[in-house]
C-alpha cells in the first residue's frame, strides 16, 4: 500500500519557493535591460523560443512520453497564448512606460484574479464572500497605486499599468484552461506543450510587427535573453512544480507576494529605478487581499483568538 504524502512547507519547499520568486522577479529586470534593444514582442519570442530546447531536454531525460494528439497540442496552443504570449507582451510593453518594481507589484493580482475567475468558471471552487473580500481589496491597492485620476486621463503610464493587470487576468484565465483541459498530463509535458505554443504563435506575429529579430545586440541584452528564457521561463517551471508537488497550491501561492520584493530589489540596486509611496500602499493593500483570499492566515488569527479566550475562561 502506497503512502498518501502531504504537501507541508518544510525548509527546502521555502527555499525552493524564494529561488522560483527570484527567477521569477528576475524576469521583470532583466526585460528591463532587454527593452534597451530589443521590443517587447520580440522579447516574449526570446523567451519562449529559447527554453523549448531546455524543457526539451528534461522531459526526455525524465522519459516523459510526448503526446501526438491534435486535440491536446490544440490545448497546448491556447495555453501558450493565454499563460505565455498575450501576458508576457502585456508585461513587456508595459515596463516600456512603468518601473519594473510597479509591473511586479501590479502582476501580484494574479491570485486575486484567479480566485475570482476560477469561481465564476468551475463549480468545485465557488466565488465565496472571502475571495469577492480579497478581489475588492486588491482593486483597491490597483486604485491607490494608479490615483484618482487614472480613468479621466489614460496617460501612457496608466496604460502601461492596465495593461499589466490585463496580463495578470489572462493568466487567471490559464489556470483554468490548465484545470480544464490539461489535467491528464504530466506536469512537465505541459510546461513543453505550453512554451512550444507560445513560439508557434510568436514566430508568425513578431515577423508582422516587429520584422525578423536583429541578432546583432549587445553582450548585456543577449545575457538578459538568454536569462530571461533559461532562468525565468524554464528553470522557473522546474521549480514551480517541484513546489506545487511538495508543498501544494496554497504554499505555492506564497510566491505572489515574494516576487515584488525582488523586482524592487534589482530596480533599485541596478537599474536605479525609483517608486513613490503610493507603490508601497498600493502593494500592501494587495498583499492584505492575498491573504484574505488565501484565508489561511485570518484562520490563524481567529483561532489564536479562540485559543486564548478559551484559556481565559479556564
Amino acid at each position: 500500500m502506497s503512502r498518501t504524502v502531504t504537501p507541508t512547507m518544510d525548509s527546502k519547499a521555502g527555499l525552493m519557493l524564494l529561488a522560483l520568486a527570484a527567477v521569477w522577479g528576475g524576469s521583470f529586470f532583466f526585460a528591463e535591460i532587454a527593452l534597451t534593444e530589443v521590443p517587447p514582442m520580440t522579447i516574449t519570442l526570446h523567451r519562449v523560443v529559447w527554453a523549448v530546447p531546455i524543457l526539451a531536454l528534461i522531459v526526455r531525460a525524465r522519459r516523459i512520453p510526448v503526446p501526438t494528439g491534435l486535440r491536446i497540442w490544440g490545448a497546448y496552443l491556447v495555453m501558450g497564448a493565454l499563460n505565455n504570449a498575450i501576458p508576457f507582451t502585456l508585461i513587456f510593453w508595459g515596463q516600456t512606460q512603468i518601473s519594473s518594481g510597479l509591473a511586479s507589484i501590479l502582476n501580484g493580482t494574479t491570485a486575486m484574479f484567479g480566485a475570482v475567475v476560477a469561481g465564476l468558471l468551475l463549480r468545485d471552487e465557488p466565488l465565496t464572500p472571502r475571495k469577492i473580500g480579497g478581489a475588492a481589496l486588491g482593486l483597491a491597492g490597483v486604485a491607490v497605486i494608479m490615483g484618482p485620476g487614472a480613468l479621466a486621463q489614460l496617460d501612457p503610464a496608466n496604460l502601461a499599468q492596465l495593461a499589466v493587470l490585463c496580463a495578470a487576468l489572462s493568466y487567471a484565465f490559464a489556470s483554468v484552461w490548465a484545470k480544464t483541459r490539461l489535467g491528464g498530463q504530466p506536469p512537465l509535458m505541459n510546461a513543453l506543450g505550453m512554451v512550444t505554443g507560445s513560439a508557434v504563435l510568436m514566430i508568425p506575429a513578431v515577423w508582422v510587427v516587429d520584422g525578423p529579430p536583429q541578432i546583432a545586440l549587445s553582450a548585456p541584452v543577449w545575457g538578459a535573453l538568454i536569462g530571461i528564457a533559461a532562468l525565468s521561463t524554464a528553470l522557473a517551471y522546474v521549480l514551480y512544480f517541484a513546489i506545487l508537488a511538495r508543498a501544494g497550491a496554497a504554499n505555492l501561492m506564497l510566491v505572489t507576494l515574494l516576487i515584488p520584493p525582488f523586482a524592487i530589489t534589482l530596480g533599485v540596486l541596478i537599474l536605479d529605478e525609483t517608486m513613490g509611496p503610493e507603490a508601497f500602499a498600493g502593494f500592501a493593500i494587495i498583499a492584505a487581499g492575498f491573504a484574505v483570499t488565501d484565508g489561511r492566515l485570518i484562520a490563524a488569527l481567529l483561532a489564536a483568538r479562540r485559543s486564548r479566550v478559551h484559556g481565559a475562561r479556564r
